[in-house]
């Protein structure tokens, strides 16, 4: 059976109800996509938490980056997820130890194996789905 994101409506809650996105692959280059849509996310209200080894320790949006989800001192909403499609297992198994809410993989990111993981340990799956346009879409006033 094919995977299918939850609707429209779940994904609006899902959204209203988080605070706090873990950016796992968010660049610290202002011209990257990750950079713009996590600064954008950041300016609707949401709290912005960097995950890259490479630039670990230095400051992206003004946030501490950190090298894993494992290493962030706080609870997390949404693991957000800048990664190729191979590399998302990994990530789904670190979002179901720190006990985040939902795995989200940006568009063009697609990954069933990730998804299993996550929806096993009870995580809400996205896939494919570009989080910074589904918060102006289904949030226009914003959370």
């Amino acid at each position: 059976m094919a995977y299918q994101n939850p609707s429209q409506e779940e994904i609006r809650e899902i959204l209203r109800s988080s605070k706090v996105i873990a950016v796992v692959g968010l660049s610290e280059k202002p011209d990257r996509t990750s950079y713009l849509v996590s600064e954008a996310m950041q300016r609707r209200g949401y709290r912005i938490i960097p995950v890259n080894p490479v630039v670990a320790g230095t400051k992206i949006l003004g946030e501490t980056c950190y090298a894993s989800l494992k290493d962030i001192p706080e609870q997390v909403d949404i693991v957000n997820v800048f990664r190729r499609s191979e590399f998302c297992e990994p990530v789904a198994e670190e979002a179901v130890a720190i006990g985040a809410k939902t795995l989200w993989l940006q568009q063009g990111i697609m990954n069933i194996s990730a998804a299993n993981i996550a929806a096993k340990g009870g995580l809400k799956v996205v896939m494919d789905v570009c989080i910074k346009v589904a918060d102006a879409v289904l949030l226009p006033g914003g959370q």
